[in-house]
């Protein structure tokens, strides 16, 4: 299978790479620095950026499916997905490519918290959401508008807190708002959940929670 991967620097990106080139895929990567990816040598690289929509479209040209773990650097304001977003989305309705696989966050809905013990449900609303993640929630909630109005075969997966420790190989999943206590999940999981949608069409459409 071809595989267009957005993001494939990042922590998750990586992984995702790494277990897209174990399964045997062939894969195109948009790599801002080519020269310094540590997987450079697994993927067909395009030089530039997310941002470009020329590069953009080269990537996904004769791919089978998208995979992007696009999302912000920092916590400031850097629009990065309402920036890509709607660039691949474009770039796969005019090349007819349908499936596309993305890595959110559990801000990215409002019921997110729905399942939480109250205190904590206004704790993260009305502080963490409202500061100190304003801008990531932001552009979490724009890449959904994004994806949910497009005519695509999409599904974003939706973690709470993203650790680098090892997978537990197993997770809990919810459409409606994230389990019960949940709080972490590594990223080693997300992304086998995610390479899991590849061949799976149980979540298209929708944004899942999934938590340990």
């Amino acid at each position: 299978m071809k595989v267009a991967i957005f993001g494939a620097s990042g922590a998750t990106g990586r992984l995702l790479t790494r277990r897209c080139a174990d399964a045997g895929h062939q894969i195109t990567a948009l790599l801002r620095h080519p020269e310094t990816f540590p997987l450079r040598m697994l993927v067909r690289a395009v030089p530039g950026s997310a941002f470009d929509p020329a590069a953009v479209a080269q990537t996904i040209e004769s791919a089978d499916i998208v995979l992007s773990a696009l999302g912000a650097h920092s916590l400031g304001k850097e629009d990065v997905l309402e920036r890509a977003v709607p660039l691949i989305v474009t770039a796969m309705q005019h090349q007819g490519v349908r499936r596309i696989i993305v890595l959110g966050s559990a801000g990215a809905k409002p019921d997110a918290l729905d399942k939480q013990p109250a205190w904590r449900r206004w704790l993260v609303e009305h502080v963490v959401y409202n500061t100190l993640l304003k801008w990531p929630v932001a552009s979490q909630r724009s890449q959904y508008a994004t994806l949910s109005a497009s005519n695509l075969d999409w599904t974003m997966a939706m973690p709470p807190m993203l650790t680098n420790g090892r997978g537990r190989g197993k997770w809990r999943i919810d459409p409606d708002a994230l389990p019960p206590n949940a709080s972490r999940i590594s990223r080693e999981d997300v992304a086998d959940f995610m390479m899991q949608q590849i061949d799976d069409p149980q979540w298209i459409g929708k944004a899942v929670y999934l938590s340990w």
